[in-house]
Formats: C-alpha cells, sequence, structure tokens
C-alpha cells in the first residue's frame, strides 16, 4: 500500500513567505540554504493542517513493497512523484512554482505519468495506491487513472469535506490507529454533504 499526496498550493501567501521571508524561521532558513529542506516540510508549511494530516496519516499506514524505500509519494507540478524526505532548494521550489497542475500540460503529466508507472509495477498485481486528495476537480487523478492498472483508491470520508477537515480527520484517523475505510476513485461519487 502506498499513498499519493496531492500538492501545496504554491502562489499563495504562505509560497510568498518562503520566496521573501521577513524572518528566516527553520523552514525557510533550509530552504535558502545549499542544503534544501524536505520537500514534505515545505508542503506542510505551506499547506498546514491538511497536508500535515496527510503526511503523518500516509506515513503511518504506508506498506510498501520490498525494494521501494517510501510509501508515500507527493504530486508535483513538474517534477513527478517525490517521496517527502526529497531535499529542495529555493531554486527547486521556484522551478516547481513555474508549471500549473493542469493534465494537458506535458510538463505537469510525462513526469508523473513516468514515475507512476515504476510505482505500479513495483507494488504488484495486489498493491494499493491510495490518493490523498480531491479527486472533484480531476487535475491529476485523470493522469493517475490512465497510468496504474491497480484500482486507485481513496478515503471514502473525504467527499463533502473541505481541505482543513480533511486533515483534521486524517490526525484524529492516526491518533485512534484506525485506518480509512478506500474506495475505488473510478466510479466514486464526487460531491457530498458535508459529514
Amino acid at each position: 500500500r502506498i499513498f499519493l499526496l496531492s500538492p501545496a498550493r504554491l502562489d499563495g501567501k504562505r509560497a510568498h513567505l518562503l520566496f521573501h521571508p521577513v524572518k528566516m524561521f527553520p523552514v525557510a532558513r533550509a530552504l535558502h540554504s545549499t542544503a534544501g529542506a524536505p520537500i514534505g516540510e515545505i508542503f506542510t508549511f505551506l499547506s498546514g493542517l491538511y497536508f500535515r494530516g496527510k503526511l503523518a496519516y500516509a506515513e503511518a499506514f504506508a506498506r510498501p513493497p520490498r525494494g521501494l524505500n517510501s510509501g508515500v509519494f507527493v504530486i508535483t507540478p513538474n517534477g513527478g512523484l517525490l517521496a517527502p524526505s526529497v531535499r529542495m532548494t529555493l531554486d527547486d521550489l521556484a522551478r516547481l512554482a513555474k508549471t500549473d497542475i493542469d493534465p494537458s500540460a506535458k510538463e505537469f503529466r510525462k513526469p508523473v505519468q513516468k514515475d507512476a508507472k515504476a510505482l505500479a509495477q513495483a507494488l504488484g498485481p495486489r498493491g494499493e495506491p491510495i490518493l490523498l486528495g480531491s479527486i472533484a476537480t480531476r487535475k491529476y487523478v485523470d493522469v493517475l487513472l490512465s497510468v496504474f492498472p491497480q484500482e486507485l483508491l481513496f478515503p471514502a470520508e473525504f467527499v463533502g469535506r473541505g481541505d482543513m477537515s480533511r486533515g483534521g480527520l486524517l490526525l484524529r484517523a492516526l491518533d485512534a490507529h484506525v485506518e480509512l475505510a478506500y474506495v475505488p476513485v473510478r466510479g466514486a461519487v464526487l460531491r457530498g454533504a458535508r459529514p
């Protein structure tokens, strides 16, 4: 079982704080150094509760197959699928920010397809790729569905919830040591009543 995490926005107020920090807080300091900062920490800062919940939950419940160093991968605008530990410098982040997540954009689609194919092969026919992200926008869903021969899954309880509600749900599930129920993305209800 591996988890694919939807990305954080790279064009909001929090992203501006990373690119033009008034104060060098830890993530900004690391990002501005030659060593860089892990993309998981960067996206947690950018997205707050939602990404923090996705990352913590995925790291707790991933069961990657032998030979795969990580069971958690972050979808990026033009860098494919990256493990949360991959370090990025400010220049790397600026390169990511140049591309919008659009399934028709080759700069986004090609790297994601390439990495997803490798993951699908490593997972084997009984493996479970699970998307922790919105399925309503289809930004990355269609690209992932076109690659994985395995059924792409997502938490059924995500339907009807906003980002912060999803983040809280994931952290509560983690605290309770209870994994959410997953359903296929293909044919799923995209919108529903708020829980």
